[in-house]
């Protein structure tokens, strides 16, 4: 009978760790919304769920801190963060401007658009048929930190970063608020690609302002 036994290196590659089961498990539940805003979370509770000890799930808490998914109040413990529309507009208004930036350098220079681009703009695409909400809005994260790695200032590519659970947050919120826009966000990226591909600094920004543009209906299903 042939031996299925793995050695403990692979095993660390495979294998995520309870911390990092917890962390996935309760940014799953706050992306998909079956844990809602400004609801508090139970370290036993949650530790029953993902089948792990309190301690990972306290760690993935810290975590889910420092990425904007929770608050931790003293005392009375984690809380989802209610998102505010004041904070949805400030966050495309950076993201304006880290990324208009980054698309006049990168057509400036003629680098054309990221390695990869076309392809996840059909993977996206795919999920989006599917209304796979977390997954269609992952990618369009890293669709967006791929335009801003490429201009080729790591700097700005972290701070860019550290915006990714909100952007998500607020991609997947987006998409359940206003499915109806799914078409027209992914005419925008198309649209995109090609004025990158032409090298078309003035047409690839008013793309972007138009696809980071203020929505009513959206901005009025959030609080603040």
């Amino acid at each position: 009978m042939p031996s299925h036994k793995r050695n403990d290196h692979d095993s660390s590659k495979t294998l995520p760790s309870a911390r990092d089961r917890a962390y996935s498990w309760i940014a799953s539940a706050i992306l998909s919304g079956d844990v809602a805003e400004g609801q508090f979370l139970d370290e036993v509770t949650l530790a029953r769920e993902v089948g792990t000890s309190r301690t990972p799930v306290r760690e993935a808490l810290h975590r889910l801190q420092a990425e904007k998914y929770v608050d931790l109040v003293p005392r009375r413990g984690a809380q989802v963060r209610v998102m505010t529309s004041r904070e949805l507009r400030e966050i495309y208004q950076a993201r304006f401007v880290v990324e208009s930036d980054a698309i006049a350098k990168i057509c400036r220079r003629r680098k054309g658009p990221p390695p990869g681009m076309a392809q996840l703009l059909d993977d996206m695409e795919e999920a989006g048929r599917r209304e796979q909400w977390r997954s269609f809005a992952q990618m369009d994260q890293m669709l967006h930190l791929n335009l801003v790695r490429h201009q080729g200032n790591s700097v700005l590519a972290e701070m860019y970063e550290s915006l990714g659970p909100r952007h998500t947050r607020l991609a997947v919120r987006t998409l359940v608020e206003a499915t109806e826009r799914l078409g027209l966000i992914e005419r925008e990226h198309r649209e995109l690609l090609a004025a990158l591909q032409d090298h078309d600094a003035e047409r690839a920004i008013e793309v972007l302002r138009r696809h980071l543009r203020e929505i009513p209906e959206i901005v009025e299903a959030f609080t603040g």
